[in-house]
């Protein structure tokens, strides 16, 4: 372990006085209870086990917490976590990335699987955004930090969700209603009703939800004038569930769910503002001083920080098109318990589950047009099947697991691209910007063809594009055990397996073609001087658009003389296999029936696969990416007082990552490549305390260096590589903190008055996945030679952003022991202002002279709850 982890374990003591929210509480409990009325019990290990007990970093989050900090969905998870975090970007569908301690998969490409794992009812979901759904009738959700793949059917290398929604009771009917307005129109209705079907053994359940809200990011056209909003939300959701628990053992439930949403995600502010602009360039070509961008006046200088905040303030986005997203999510989940003896239980837990997704919108963020996908059409299709034993032996001294997993994934990706009228100028003025002798007179051709009329009038780029087709078939097949055994009274070893395959087919086909730009590019080049070619064929055969497969005149390698291939589209058809043996060993010691601590080390593993981008094989490239694995060691100490009225978890962590997979936008194209080392480590500390039975504190923190080493490189010469070595890995804030209370007074006895509130402060934080311009190096240079040029580069503007302090607040009453309450509530009270991901803007410059775009979070919400149970 490093010299700075050290540091961290050494200032344990003093740091602790920090802490604030994160685990589950029992509500009813109060400062007298013993330690047994304030289990927290958890199945993060697959069976029912107190939290305090189990030697894992688990942060158990109960319902009454999400709705404290009003959470709805997996994003908001990080009000109530201190190592998680979730960040949005272009995509409702394919763009949400988890991470945590620091650590997760950037996502725009639908090849890549989650460092974090989701899982629902025990079914594994295939990507982020397929858990978007709404947030109701939810038992507990618990956050594993750290490898994971003995204790769950799929392997991840940064963490899990396992999110447990209520199960059918059969022994009382019962229900509930929730009904919210708020600003943004917000309007929202939740439900649940309970019905046994026959006492004490079948029961049905039933759960719906409906939200509406208007955006917060308002959208304009070139001149300014309002065309609509974005980041909106219109969604609804029922579950229907059949359970039962019979006088043999036998249990189980089957879950059916179906959920809509029909949204406009998601809209990006222009930060920086490319030079193109202040030279007069989009002037010239006829788009406007500020090149077709209708938002207010952004940063010019790269150290304009406060017009960088005003650009996020105004809120205003600009568009030719309002993004559109219309989703469809389905499935059924099956869960079966058998018991097989005594003190064993055969568990199957089955999945089928169908995303379906329809999206379009302004890919280059201005309300020019010059790039759109007009459709973007998305399926998954993913079956899922679990079969574990498990059980006691030994007397008790010895719970085992043995268990297999079998996953089958298929997905299909149909993107249409298509350039815009506004194009062929748009690339005058860039050409202009790099000097390549463009003309700046709007009624210049650009773009010629080889016909005599042609040559003349050029060739309009206006709704040239293609469909590009990607699409995988994906198995994955386990075998896993977790067993833990008492080897004298209060020491436990645990030891874990599991070995995974891996197999995945997939490729890039275009099914509709319509572009003559690329073909007359081509037919140009030989006229130009060879210092002018690379640019004017990246923009001629822009890569999302271009013609897949076309032969290159001037890159044949049998032409005489031979010359270079040119970087064109390739389609490509592809193979991926892997297997690897996944393993944890743990020790955990009970100082006594109030402090347990533990020591690990796991060895866990994420799969690789097939880049499904449209420039994954140019110039022969191989379109895979390599299997991401990582080691990982925590310390951990778990202490609560005998009458429960304090509780503090701590931990301590180094995880070290090899082949790190990282996905990186351009302003032109989406790289895939692996870094080959990565680290985090740091201290997490979570505790609870509640001086009496009116007052509950919640202090969290996590101290945390997540970060490529300045050796990430290896041996690699890439500059996307080495460009990265001392620097922080995205989105994770070197310290977070949560601090929160809550007050709950009787008035009588029928009436509470309660009160809380909560603060989540995050440090500065990268929000991009490069910090410096990439320099263009000689082919064949040494490692020593890039890293050079990379030393030399300009810094990435608008990278960091600052640290922020988020403040949520709610108040209320309960009537009649808590069957009826009304609560009002603001979140963001302070409006911050706050972007998740930074990116250079398409087409709109290059280089230091690219424009600088964002993400932003939501803004101050804040509205009314009823809340009423039967």
């Amino acid at each position: 372990m490093t010299r700075k982890f050290a540091t961290y374990a050494c200032g344990l003591l003093a740091c602790s006085a920090l802490t604030t929210p994160a685990f589950a509480q029992d509500e009813d409990a109060g400062a007298n209870s013993t330690r047994e009325d304030n289990v927290i019990i958890v199945t993060a290990t697959r069976r029912a086990q107190d939290v305090q007990d189990i030697p894992l970093a688990v942060t158990a989050i109960a319902p009454q917490q999400l709705e404290a900090q009003r959470v709805v969905n997996i994003q908001q998870i990080a009000a109530l976590a201190p190592s998680f975090t979730a960040s949005q970007a272009q995509l409702a569908s394919g763009s949400v990335v988890l991470r945590v301690r620091g650590v997760g998969t950037t996502s725009n490409n639908i090849g890549f699987e989650s460092a974090v794992g989701i899982f629902i009812d025990g079914a594994y979901q295939a990507r982020p955004g397929v858990a978007l759904t709404e947030f109701v009738d939810v038992e507990r959700v618990e956050v594993l930090r750290g490898p994971q793949g003995t204790l769950f059917g799929r392997n991840t290398s940064a963490g899990a969700l396992n999110i447990t929604n209520v199960r059918p009771d059969v022994t009382e009917f019962s229900g509930f209603v929730n009904a919210e307005y708020g600003n943004f129109d917000e309007k929202s209705l939740q439900g649940a009703i309970n019905v046994p079907i026959v006492k004490d053994t079948l029961a049905l359940r039933l759960t719906g939800a409906y939200r509406e809200r208007d955006g917060f990011l308002t959208v304009v056209d070139r001149t300014g004038a309002e065309i609509g909003d974005t980041n909106n939300v219109d969604q609804w959701l029922v579950r229907g569930q059949i359970g039962w628990d019979t006088d043999s053992g036998l249990r189980g439930r089957i879950i059916a769910d179906y959920a809509k949403s029909q949204s406009s995600c998601c809209g990006a502010i222009e930060l920086y503002q490319t030079p193109l602009a202040t030279l007069g360039l989009y002037n010239a070509v006829g788009l406007g001083a500020n090149g077709g961008n209708g938002q207010p006046l952004v940063a010019t200088n790269r150290d304009d920080q406060g017009t960088f905040e005003r650009a996020m303030d105004n809120r205003i986005i600009s568009a030719n098109i309002v993004p559109e997203a219309d989703v469809d999510n389905y499935g059924v989940t099956g869960e079966l318990e058998f018991p097989i003896s005594e003190n064993a239980d055969l568990i199957f837990i089955g999945s089928y589950r169908k995303y379906q997704s329809f999206e379009k919108y302004d890919s280059d963020f201005t309300a020019a047009d010059i790039f759109n996908v007009p459709a973007l059409n998305l399926e998954i299709d993913n079956w899922t099947a679990e079969l574990r034993l498990q059980g006691e032996g030994l007397g008790g001294k010895l719970n085992y697991m043995i268990g297999g997993f079998y996953s089958d994934e298929q997905i299909d990706q149909s993107v249409t691209f298509q350039l815009g009228a506004d194009y062929d100028r748009n690339v005058g003025a860039l050409l202009a910007g790099g000097t390549s002798g463009a003309s700046l007179n709007p009624a210049s051709p650009i773009f010629f063809g080889p016909t005599p009329l042609q040559r003349l009038t050029g060739i309009n780029p206006a709704g040239s594009g293609n469909t590009n087709r990607f699409q995988q078939d994906a198995k994955s097949y386990a075998i896993f055990t977790h067993n833990s055994l008492e080897i004298t009274d209060g020491l436990e070893l645990t030891v874990g397996a599991r070995y995974s395959w891996e197999e995945k087919s997939g490729g890039f086909t275009q099914t509709a073609v319509n572009n003559q730009v690329c073909p007359s590019t081509l037919g140009a080049l030989g006229g130009l001087p060879a210092s002018l070619r690379p640019t004017f064929l990246a923009l001629g055969c822009f890569g999302f658009t271009a013609p897949a497969n076309l032969p290159a005149a001037f890159g044949n390698p049998t032409a005489t003389p031979p010359v270079a291939p040119l970087p064109l589209v390739r389609t490509f058809q592809s193979d991926f296999e892997d297997e690897e043996l996944i393993y944890t060993i743990k020790l955990g010691y009970e100082f006594s029936p109030f402090v347990t601590s533990y020591a690990s080390f796991t060895h866990g593993y994420k799969a690789g696969g097939i880049n499904l981008d449209t420039t994954a094989a140019v110039l022969g490239a191989d379109p895979t990416f390599l299997s991401e694995e990582v080691d990982a060691y925590e310390l951990g100490v778990k202490a609560q007082t005998p009458d429960g009225a304090v509780t503090v978890n701590v931990a301590a962590f180094y995880e070290e990552f090899s082949n790190f997979q990282v996905l990186e936008f351009t302003g032109t194209a989406f790289a895939t490549f692996n870094v080959p080392l990565a680290e985090t480590q740091g201290i997490e500390i979570e505790s609870v305390i509640r001086p009496n039975d009116e007052l509950t504190f919640n202090l969290a923190a996590t101290f945390l260096e997540a970060s490529y080493p300045d050796d990430c490189a290896g041996t690699q010469t890439s500059v996307q590589v080495v460009a990265l070595c001392g620097n922080d890995l995205t989105n994770a804030p070197q310290i977070v903190a949560l601090a929160g209370a809550m007050w709950e007074k009787p008035i009588n006895d029928s009436m509470e008055f309660f009160v809380a509130g909560q603060v989540r402060m995050e440090g500065d934080q990268r929000t991009s996945t490069q910090a410096k311009i990439l320099p263009t190096v000689a082919a064949g240079s040494t490692q020593a030679q890039v890293q050079t040029a990379v030393n030399a580069a300009a810094p990435i503007i608008a990278d960091i952003q600052d640290g922020k302090a988020f403040v949520n607040l709610r108040a209320g009453l309960r009537f009649a022991d808590g069957k009826y309450a009304i609560e009002g509530w603001v979140n963001n009270l302070t409006d911050e202002v706050v972007r998740g991901v930074t990116f250079n803007t398409t087409l709109r410059g290059s280089g230091a002279a690219n424009s600088r775009s964002a993400f932003t979070l939501p803004p101050r919400q804040y509205g009314v709850t009823l809340r009423a149970k039967f």
